[in-house]
């Protein structure tokens, strides 16, 4: 696999299908996973080969915007991120793309479609501290990193008094950041460090009921053209049923609640014997703490309307 840097108006169109055009953001994990993903795919079919093309996004070069901007987006903040790629796709410069699901808006840009949710890593966020923290550990003033608005407001509803640090940067910055003392702990998804391969990093995984998850969050999507049927039968043998089932949930009240315009929102999906378990996290804008709410769907036909009504519980004030 041979990878290669270039804006989306730079790609050239798509080879024969023994050469499958794989899209993906430039991150290490980003290059990270979606390698992962050819490797799988070069497995299962014989004589394919899958090469990878990096295309720079908006929200790689800029940067997320505060919410009020976002808010002007057509997909959101979470657009930025994605808006090149689909772009490509849709151009036919790619084949398919590789995503963390929990960085796809709510919407897909129209004509492209999910071929396949590989089988979820584990999707919980967890502790990453310097020595002598944990999280039992962690009392007023304990200076705590994380970007995001969601992590945030969990930790605080968990923890009063933690001081919340502000932190970006991949993953290798914020450990760094870490050595040097900067603060005493920060939270990360446990998928990523895995799939970075760091495993002299300690993690302290977070159950949901202290630290739910993103929507989408361990899990990979593999997006696609709508109709495009050749590329539909090598990819989507990648799809795994119940993460596909669990993600699509989390996916609508994702959507139901009007997330992915930098709202902080949190789900989780899990399969129990009468059905599926949905617990839901919702703030609305300037909230310091959201609402959490939690359901069963037994029947997996009534997804739209169960997920709409979790989003009105978590939307009432």
């Amino acid at each position: 696999m041979g990878g290669r840097s270039v804006h989306a108006a730079e790609l050239s169109n798509i080879t024969p299908m023994s050469v499958l055009k794989m899209g993906t953001r430039g991150s290490p994990l980003a290059l990270a996973q979606s390698g992962e993903m050819a490797r799988a795919l070069e497995r299962m079919h014989p004589g394919l080969q899958v090469e990878t093309v990096v295309v720079k996004t908006s929200g790689d070069e800029f940067g997320a915007p505060p919410p009020a901007a976002a808010k002007a987006l057509p997909q959101g903040a979470k657009g930025l991120w994605v808006e090149e790629i689909e772009q490509a796709l849709l151009d036919g410069a790619i084949d398919f793309a590789v995503h963390s699901a929990k960085d796809l808006p709510a919407a897909l840009a129209a004509g492209l479609e999910i071929a396949a949710f590989p089988e979820r890593a584990d999707a919980r966020d967890a502790l990453v501290a310097r020595p002598g923290y944990s999280w039992n550990e962690l009392g007023p003033g304990a200076r705590v990193g994380t970007s995001s608005l969601r992590r945030r407001l969990l930790l605080t509803a968990a923890k009063p008094g933690v001081e919340v640090v502000e932190l970006r940067g991949n993953v290798d910055t914020r450990l760094r950041k870490l050595e040097a003392l900067e603060f005493d702990a920060m939270i990360l998804a446990v998928a990523g460090i895995r799939r970075l391969g760091r495993t002299d990093v300690e993690l302290e995984p977070l159950e949901p009921g202290i630290m739910l998850p993103a929507p989408g969050q361990g899990a990979l999507a593999l997006e696609i053209r709508a109709g495009d049927a050749e590329t539909a039968s090598l990819v989507g043998l990648l799809d795994d049923a119940p993460t596909r089932s669990c993600v699509e949930f989390e996916r609508g009240f994702l959507a139901a609640v009007g997330g992915g315009c930098g709202s902080p929102v949190g789900a989780h999906a899990s399969l129990v014997a009468d059905g599926l378990r949905l617990e839901g996290f919702y703030a609305l804008e300037g909230e310091s703490a959201g609402r959490r709410v939690s359901g069963i769907c037994a029947d997996p036909s009534s997804r739209d309307a169960f997920v709409a009504d979790l989003a009105a519980q978590a939307s009432a004030r």
